[in-house]
């Protein structure tokens, strides 16, 4: 328990809708043992690299072509968050599977979001509008977001917190995934600083 916050790197290549939950989150003081101190994208025109910028975050974008393999890309990363003094590392809409030098590097201290009940509708290829289309295909009447900690498998790892939603007869994927989202953006911050409450930096 220190008074020290953890400093957090958000990695999204996305609209980063989930980004702006947690900058607003750190601003109300939902997440109060944790500032963000870096954004992180592979795509140089993720709008999650704008909401940064105006909220005052670093900035980064590195790109797969840049390097010759997926562990190189990685590693340069780890030395990236290093320079940063990165404590704790959050995936939000981040579309590259992590290998061994991020994962070992912040062993047990990278979260996710995932779009579904886990375990159901997890796994490779499972992610975005892709699980709410498996979802509704399945005739599941529920479904939901789960946050978990990242590890060698994917959308494995120990789960930290789920919120379920109803999935309406008259549901189709995109209203699912507006549903889903508006209870990702209250689970993720929340689940964060229950995380950095036990965090020891």
């Amino acid at each position: 328990m220190s008074t020290k916050k953890a400093k957090l790197a958000v990695l999204a290549s996305g609209s980063g809708s989930n980004l702006a939950a947690m900058i607003d989150a750190v601003n109300e003081g939902i997440i109060k043992d944790g500032q963000i101190s870096l954004v992180v994208s592979n795509k140089e025109d993720a709008y999650a690299l704008k909401r940064a910028e105006n909220a005052g975050i670093a900035t980064l974008v590195i790109k797969r072509k840049d390097f010759s393999s997926d562990e190189e890309f990685d590693e340069y990363l780890v030395q990236k968050l290093k320079e940063h003094e990165i404590d704790v590392v959050l995936l939000a809409g981040y579309l590259r599977i992590l290998t061994a030098p991020v994962l070992e590097a912040y062993k047990e201290k990278i979260l996710n979001i995932h779009p579904s009940l886990l375990p159901d509708f997890g796994g490779k290829g499972l992610y975005g509008m892709k699980v709410h289309e498996e979802v509704i295909k399945a005739g599941s009447p529920v479904s939901g977001c789960t946050v978990h900690i990242v590890n060698e498998h994917i959308d494995r790892g120990p789960i930290l917190a789920q919120s379920a939603v109803a999935v309406l007869p008259e549901d189709n994927p995109p209203t699912l995934a507006s549903k889903v989202l508006k209870e990702e953006h209250k689970l993720y911050p929340a689940t964060v600083q229950k995380f950095l409450a036990n965090f020891e930096i």
